[in-house]
């Protein structure tokens, strides 16, 4: 049964005077501001900051005391304004940073919580944290129809990527394909540029290539829910990019135990993609997947996933192209965290054009829906 939510909103405002307008900008929008003409760009807060106390909560109730209430704050340098929305609703700001809010919604409710900062000049940038918070009274909460923002990654502004959400995954050695890359933190490797995430693979003067990886282990995982990431794919040959999934257990169990969802794939053949999911069988590999042709590689497309109890599904600009049934003798009825990364060559990369200098992945954002 679908039960509705009501969330309870109680915003206490900390000086005395009024409230800026609010902002008419979607979360789809970049760093830049709604105010001037759009022909220069105005100061951009930097550094967000954002931090959540859920009332009652600690080692015996991790989720809270049952009363549903949480609050947080955020601060950012060069920010005059604040916001935050819990979920898909109104954005609500203020200029202390700091709220209260009350979930109704009887049971466990999973609940992404996105935090805005604003400079004098209206530019922006937003950083998401999700939470779990159990409210007295139920077991049941949330939709469940894979409609309801729960956590999401818009990569707004410049900088560097939200390492309370997100790590950098460093080394080279082949990562068990023999691919030549060296993955690091270097801000020309990964970094976000005008509200995209850049995953840029770079050719080195001394004819090595390095890249960037990074996850959300051990920070941001899930189970089940629709996924939407919108992205730009590399065109150069022997380019290897993914958007990909790994069980939150693979630090314990290791691969192919945790499982693996690759929800996009480009290999050495830039006219496709392609979604696979792997698992253990018997103490062997167990791999389906299947492509489908992608005639505008380097054009921005939505890659998303349908993970559900018994199946998985993938989409390309909303066409389904591949399910696979799922069960119980199957690792993918656990939690998953994402890995994002530009590989160079290796077992699918195929040969490196001998001309390559540097291409990149760029992402506009991850959404997850529960």
């Amino acid at each position: 049964m679908k039960h509705s939510t009501i969330l309870t909103l109680f915003f206490t405002l900390l000086v005395g005077f009024s409230l800026a307008g609010c902002s008419s900008s979607d979360d789809g929008s970049s760093g830049e501001g709604n105010g001037g003409d759009g022909n220069e760009q105005g100061i951009v807060p930097t550094n967000i900051v954002a931090t959540i106390d859920i009332q009652g909560q600690d080692a015996d109730n991790p989720q809270g005391d049952g009363s549903g209430i949480f609050s947080g704050t955020v601060t950012a340098t060069d920010a005059v304004n604040y916001g935050f929305k819990v979920g898909s609703g109104t954005e609500t700001k203020n200029t202390t940073g700091v709220f209260s809010y009350t979930v109704n919604s009887s049971g466990t409710n999973q609940l992404a919580v996105t935090f805005y900062a604003y400079s004098i000049d209206d530019e922006k940038i937003s950083t998401s944290k999700t939470l779990t918070v159990f409210v007295e009274g139920g077991t049941t909460g949330g939709s469940g129809n894979n409609d309801t923002l729960v956590w999401s990654d818009e990569f707004d502004g410049n900088g560097s990527i939200n390492t309370s959400d997100w790590n950098y995954e460093l080394g080279a050695g082949g990562w068990g394909n023999q691919e030549v890359q060296k993955y690091t933190s270097n801000s020309q490797n990964v970094f976000i540029e005008n509200g995209i995430l850049n995953i840029k693979a770079i050719k080195e003067t001394d004819g090595t290539y390095t890249s960037g990886r990074i996850t959300t282990q051990n920070k941001v995982d899930f189970k089940y829910g629709r996924i939407d990431i919108r992205a730009k794919l590399p065109s150069v040959a022997g380019t290897w990019p993914a958007l990909w999934m790994l069980g939150a257990n693979f630090g314990s169990l290791g691969w192919p135990y945790c499982g693996e969802i690759d929800i996009m794939e480009q290999f050495e053949d830039k006219t496709y993609i392609q979604s696979t999911c792997h698992w253990n069988n018997n103490n062997s590999t167990a791999s389906y997947g299947l492509p489908i042709d992608l005639a505008t590689p380097t054009e921005f497309h939505v890659y998303s996933l349908e993970w559900n109890a018994g199946s998985i599904k993938a989409l390309l600009d909303g066409v389904q192209f591949y399910s696979i049934s799922t069960s119980s003798a199957m690792p993918f009825d656990a939690n998953f965290f994402f890995i994002f990364n530009l590989a160079m060559g290796g077992s699918n990369g195929g040969t490196i054009d001998p001309n390559f200098t540097s291409d990149s992945m760029e992402v506009d954002y991850v959404r997850v829906y529960q």
